[in-house]
C-alpha cells in the first residue's frame, strides 16, 4: 500500500524569511532555537533570520557540521536546556536541517538517539512529542524542508535515517534569496543532489502519480537551470527554480530512494568529510545503467520520461549526459579524484546493504551488484 501525504506548510518567495515570526506565531514557538553553521553566519544569513525575529528571546547554535553527528546533537542539546527553548528554527543546508531534528527527537524523547533509527525498527517511537521545527534551506539541495526523515552519524559511526511523519517541519520557509551568491561549488554539488533525488525517487517502483510528477517537473527545472545558477550566483530566475526542484525532490520522498542513496550513505558513513551530494553525482550514471534492466521502469517507460524532461532524445543519452554536465560544472570525474580507495569497497557494500534505501529501489541490488557500481564510479 502506497502512503500518499503532504503536510508541510510552505512559505516560498524572495522575501519570505520576513514571514518567520509570524510561522513561529502559528507554530506556536515562542522561545526558539536557531540551528545554523558557522559558514550561514559568516555570510551574513544567519543575521537575516536574527533581524526578522528582532525582540525575541533567540538562542542559536551555530556548530553544525558538514554532516551531522549524534555528538553534536548532544552539543545541541545543551544549548535548548540552558536557553530553555520551546522550539526549532533550522537555518542553512540540509546538514543544519538534519541535527535540528535530530534534536527534536532528542529533546523530548529518553535514550540515545539510535533507538530511533529506522533500521533499527525506531520510526513507530518518535511520537508526536517531537520539537516543533521550521526549516529555512540556504541552499537548494538536500530538500529537508519538507522531507520527513534525517540522516545522522551516530556514535558508533553508521549513517543512519531517522524517519517519521512527526519530524515533518511544520512550516517550511524558501526563499531564494538567501542563495543568491551561493559559491559556485557548493552550488553544483547541492544542486546534483536535487536532480539525483529527482530521478531516484522518480525511478522508485512505488505507487504515487502525484510524487512522479512533482519529481518529473522537478528534475527539469534542474537540469535547465543548474549550470545558470553555478555559472551566476545572483541569477534570481535559475535560484528560484534549483530552490524549487531541490523542495520538489524531496516532496517525492515518501515514494523511497534506491542504491544511489544506499551507496552514498554508506560511503559518507566510511567517510564523513565526502559531501553528499557530489557522491550522488557519481554514482548516478552507473545506476541509472542498472536500473534499466528493472521491469517496472521498462513497464512504465521511465527512463524515457526522464529523457524527455532533460531534453535527450533518448534513454540511452542520460548515463553520458549526467558525466557530461558534471564536467561542466566543475564536478570530480569520479570516485577515484575524491579519495575513495578500493580498501574501502567492503565496508561501504556492507553498510549499502543494510540501508533503509536499500529495497525501496526498481532493482534489489546484491553485494556483488554493488561492488560492480563502486567500479563502473572510480
Amino acid at each position: 500500500m502506497s502512503t500518499i501525504l503532504y503536510l508541510t506548510q510552505i512559505q516560498f518567495a524572495f522575501g519570505a524569511i520576513g514571514r518567520l515570526a509570524a510561522e513561529c506565531e502559528r507554530v506556536g514557538i515562542r522561545r526558539p532555537l536557531i540551528v545554523t553553521d558557522a559558514g550561514v553566519r559568516a555570510a551574513g544569513v544567519l543575521q537575516k533570520a536574527l533581524d526578522a525575529l528582532s525582540g525575541w528571546p533567540v538562542t542559536v547554535f551555530d556548530q553544525t557540521p558538514p554532516n551531522p553527528t549524534e555528538a553534536s546533537v548532544r552539543a545541541a542539546h545543551a544549548i535548548w536546556q540552558a536557553g530553555e527553548c520551546d522550539g526549532l528554527i533550522a537555518v542553512g543546508g540540509g546538514s543544519s536541517i538534519d541535527l535540528a531534528k535530530g534534536l527534536a527527537i532528542m529533546a523530548t524523547h529518553p535514550g540515545p538517539l539510535t533507538t530511533y533509527a529506522t533500521i533499527e525498527g525506531g520510526s513507530p517511537r518518535i511520537t508526536a512529542a517531537v520539537a516543533p521545527l521550521i526549516a529555512v534551506p540556504t541552499t537548494s539541495g538536500t530538500g529537508s524542508e519538507v522531507a520527513r526523515g534525517a540522516i545522522v552519524i551516530v556514535d558508533d559511526g553508521r549513517k543512519l535515517g531517522f524517519h517519521s511523519w512527526h519530524l515533518m517541519p511544520k512550516a517550511a520557509i524558501c526563499d531564494p534569496e538567501l542563495t543568491l551568491g551561493l559559491p559556485a561549488a557548493l552550488t553544483a554539488a547541492t544542486g546534483m543532489d536535487a536532480i539525483a533525488h529527482c530521478m531516484e525517487t522518480f525511478m522508485a517502483p512505488a505507487f504515487n502519480p502525484p510524487a512522479d510528477g512533482i519529481a518529473l517537473d522537478g528534475l527539469a527545472r534542474a537540469w535547465a537551470h543548474i549550470e545558470r545558477a553555478t555559472q551566476d550566483g545572483s541569477d534570481r530566475e535559475a535560484r528560484l527554480n534549483m530552490m524549487s526542484a531541490s523542495m520538489q525532490g524531496a516532496m517525492a520522498f515518501q515514494k523511497g530512494l534506491g542504491v544511489v542513496h544506499s551507496l552514498s550513505h554508506s560511503l559518507g558513513g566510511v567517510n564523513p568529510r565526502l559531501h553528499h551530494g557530489t557522491l550522488n553525482a557519481m554514482f548516478l550514471p552507473a545506476v541509472v545503467r542498472f536500473n534499466a534492466e528493472a521491469e517496472s521502469i521498462q513497464k512504465e517507460r521511465r527512463l524515457e520520461r526522464m529523457a524527455h524532461a532533460m531534453g535527450l532524445a533518448t534513454a540511452e543519452e542520460i548515463p553520458g549526459a549526467i558525466q557530461s554536465l558534471n564536467r561542466r560544472l566543475g564536478l570530480p570525474s569520479g570516485l577515484a579524484e575524491m579519495g575513495v580507495q578500493r580498501d574501502w569497497f567492503d565496508r561501504i557494500v556492507s553498510g549499502a546493504l543494510m540501508d533503509h534505501c536499500h529495497k525501496t529501489g526498481p532493482r534489489l541490488a546484491s553485494a556483488q551488484d554493488y561492488l560492480d557500481l563502486l567500479d563502473a564510479s572510480m
